[in-house]
């Protein structure tokens, strides 16, 4: 298919690849972007995470912790301009989606947008403020989780926050704790807490890179896999928490960082985001 120079400036802005890498991926995934991502990785490439096709570039975080901080919510609400993510009508529509979550402890996003509010569901109250508005708005993200404690962080733009779900807790500090984890989480933006969490497809599919960019780099056949494991190893740890240095402390892990606390464990996270 023929490849357009709207495409390749659109994977540039999406990966912050050359141009002439853009357009040779874009070939060989014949127009498929996420498949011309891969391409560029494989090839060795560093490409950023960002999309840059997304419809809602701003929004908001909302957060609520209840029942002694083992339950808690996080919510983000996407739209297109910083102006309606100030609008009033916005936060308070945020805030009372947020209310009917924690009340009914929703457990997923579908779940959520059919509950009731006011006179119609949430799906429909969002509906009617884009019909005021003239924006999309849309629920992006959603977490519910539950633990011994709960802490959470909200970043200084609005648009970033982190619900962190705590064991053993015991006398450690855990709204100072979750605070600097939450900091750290937002910050760094890991996919799971360590390795078990990440699924065994994005494992494989990571070492099948590893694989392709050894061979690119000339190695020999019999020994690709093993370079390729080492790729894989270092991904989960520059990826996962516990194996991320501490921002506040990049002399120690997050892992040892806990050990400090006394042992306290990170049982899961919620990082919820707009415009990213």
């Amino acid at each position: 298919m023929a490849i357009t120079a709207s495409d390749v400036n659109k994977l540039r802005q999406m990966t912050g690849a050359g141009m002439m890498d853009c357009k040779k991926a874009l070939s060989e995934a014949e127009g498929d972007f996420d498949k011309a991502i891969e391409v560029l990785r494989k090839q060795g490439q560093k490409v950023s995470a960002k999309r840059a096709d997304r419809e809602t570039s701003e929004g908001a975080v909302f957060v609520s912790l209840f029942n002694n901080d083992s339950e808690g919510i996080i919510l983000g609400l996407g739209c297109e301009t910083d102006f309606v993510a100030k609008n009033e009508g916005f936060q308070s529509l945020g805030n009372a989606i947020l209310a009917v979550a924690v009340a009914n402890k929703v457990a997923d996003k579908d779940a959520l947008l059919a509950m009731p509010l006011q006179d119609g569901t949430v799906e429909s109250k969002i509906t009617e403020l884009v019909g005021t508005i003239g924006e999309k708005i849309s629920i992006v993200a959603y977490g519910y989780e539950q633990a011994e404690k709960l802490a959470s962080y909200i970043h200084s733009n609005g648009k970033v926050g982190v619900l962190v779900a705590l064991n053993k807790v015991g006398s450690a500090n855990y709204e100072t704790l979750g605070k600097d984890l939450g900091m750290q989480i937002a910050a760094m933006n890991p996919i799971a807490v360590d390795g078990t969490g990440v699924s065994e497809d994005l494992k494989q599919k990571e070492l099948e890179i590893g694989i392709e960019r050894a061979r690119a780099e000339g190695k020999p056949e019999n020994i690709l896999e093993k370079i390729a494991q080492g790729y894989v190893q270092k991904f989960l740890k520059e990826n996962t928490l516990l194996e991320q240095p501490f921002v506040k402390d990049n002399k120690v892990t997050i892992k040892e960082f806990l050990k400090q606390q006394g042992g306290v464990e990170v049982k899961n996270f919620v990082r919820a985001s707009v415009g990213e």
